[in-house]
């Protein structure tokens, strides 16, 4: 285990936050983790655990213990024909995982690529792209109390996955630290081509579809609309696509005909944030270093020594837009310290 005081966040939140947290643990297996949650400091102290740190938002120096999982690595724990079940330590990058699982042949996480952060926050944070979230593929979450240190594994329907939003982020939201995270992939084709411009990407070379042509796709479309958060700070898709009453929608559809929306459940319709904000004309602009990105109007920008006051000061400002012309609330995706 691995401590230090008065430690740097700079190369631990993609908004590219120059902060610092009072103490800094990153621990590499579960023992290490217990030993730790079970010491007399960590009691007492203000805990958060990170990964990527690409969901985080700092508006200042976090006086507590920062945490970070360095579980890392991978295990077949069951396979057949037709699946296998892969079990991911908290630690590993997302999109090398991803990769691994492409490389291997298996199908389920290729809609996934490019995604940052860690795969324990795939498991908390329930990340989605093209058509599929991860609770599409998870089977089981192992985790450790933080009051007694006990390990307990979570199925899948434990872990109320919805929209963003997992039992980890409610009802237990900082209770449990994930340690594992086992997930199903499939032998077989299971593709998710509906989504955005997928197939269009896909004609223009008119090649053989495959699990690696399409994870080179996905990589392809996000690039040419998100920016690189090692150039440019951001924590991709700042607010989470609203959900809203199917007869609400159909009002707003009347005045608006080429509203983008999905499916969402019985009686609801998935509407697009980005689309909302570009049409109040947010998209490219700025107030002062922080910005809303040109190419898509999800994503909020620090155009280059932005504090976090400054990046909440324009969510605020794109919040109200919405508010004033759809009757919508956005709400952020990203979680503000």
């Amino acid at each position: 285990m691995k401590e230090y005081t008065q430690y740097p966040l700079l190369a631990h939140n993609t908004f590219g936050m120059d902060v610092r947290a009072a103490r800094f643990v990153e621990y590499e297996s579960e023992d290490e983790l217990r030993r730790f949650l079970l010491s007399p400091e960590a009691r007492t102290a203000r805990l958060l655990h990170i990964g990527g740190g690409s969901n985080l938002l700092f508006t200042a120096d976090f006086e507590g213990i920062v945490l970070h999982s360095a579980i890392r690595g991978w295990e077949v724990v069951a396979q057949d024909d037709d699946e296998v079940l892969l079990r991911v330590g908290a630690g590993v990058v997302w999109d090398d995982l991803v990769a691994y699982t492409v490389e291997q042949g298996w199908y389920g996480a290729e809609n996934l690529s490019l995604i940052p952060g860690e795969v324990g926050a795939s498991a908390v944070q329930n990340i989605g792209a093209y058509g599929v979230e991860a609770k599409d593929l998870i089977v089981q979450v192992e985790a450790v109390s933080r009051t007694t240190g006990e390990r307990r594994v979570f199925p899948v329907e434990e872990c109320r996955y919805a929209y963003r939003q997992s039992v980890f982020k409610q009802e237990l939201k900082g209770e449990y630290f994930v340690t594992q995270v086992t997930y199903r992939f499939r032998k077989r084709p299971c593709w998710r081509l509906e989504y955005g411009n997928i197939r269009a990407e896909l004609a223009k070379d008119g090649g053989a579809l495959t699990l690696q042509r399409l994870r080179e796709v996905i990589v392809h479309i996000r690039r040419e609309k998100l920016p690189d958060p090692a150039v440019t700070g951001n924590a991709g898709s700042f607010f989470m696509n609203p959900i809203v009453p199917q007869s609400r929608f159909e009002e707003l559809l009347r005045e608006y005909p080429d509203l983008p929306h999905y499916p969402a459940g019985e009686g609801t319709v998935k509407l697009s944030a980005g689309w909302l904000i570009d049409r109040c004309g947010w998209k490219g602009r700025s107030l002062g270093p922080a910005g809303v990105h040109s190419r898509q109007a999800l994503v909020l920008v620090n155009l280059g020594g932005a504090t976090g006051a400054d990046i909440l000061r324009l969510s605020a400002a794109v919040q109200s837009a919405v508010r004033e012309r759809f009757g919508i609330d956005l709400h952020p995706e990203v979680i503000f310290l």
